[in-house]
């Protein structure tokens, strides 16, 4: 679902760039009245852009992976975990925990960048890491 909305997001903007052109190459005598002067549909278009910006941001978008080895006797960085979050700090971390005769996988909620659970250095890590910077 969020593809879609990211791949919707795309085309808008495309089509209001597209628009844009067309009003510059034929605006001569109007191109001087400014924004007030562009067709009905290109301020649709942006109305339609800020909408999918808007819905985008619920977005699980900021991901991160950390592959280690939980256990000392065991190598090949088997087990991982995986920070999927929205812009806002929501969302979940798996993780999986691989054994020699076993695995285990976990799932905890994220809100506001934090856990109610306590998180382990390599979930801390992945939600770290998944944290956009800037």
């Amino acid at each position: 679902m969020e593809i879609l909305a990211v791949l919707a997001l795309l085309v808008a903007v495309a089509a209001l760039l597209v628009a844009l052109l067309a009003v510059r190459r034929s605006g001569g005598a109007r191109g001087a009245a400014g924004v007030d002067a562009l067709p009905e549909d290109v301020h649709g278009l942006r109305q339609e852009v800020a909408a999918l910006r808007a819905e985008a941001g619920d977005a699980l978008r900021h991901l991160a992976v950390v592959r280690y080895d939980a256990f000392g006797d065991m190598g090949g960085h088997l087990s991982w975990s995986l920070a999927l979050v929205d812009d806002g700090g929501d969302g979940v971390v798996l993780t999986s925990i691989h054994g020699r005769s076993d695995a285990r996988t976990y799932a905890k909620n994220i809100r506001d960048w934090r856990c109610d659970q306590q998180l382990s250095p390599e979930e801390l890590e992945a939600v770290e890491n998944a944290r956009p910077r800037g």
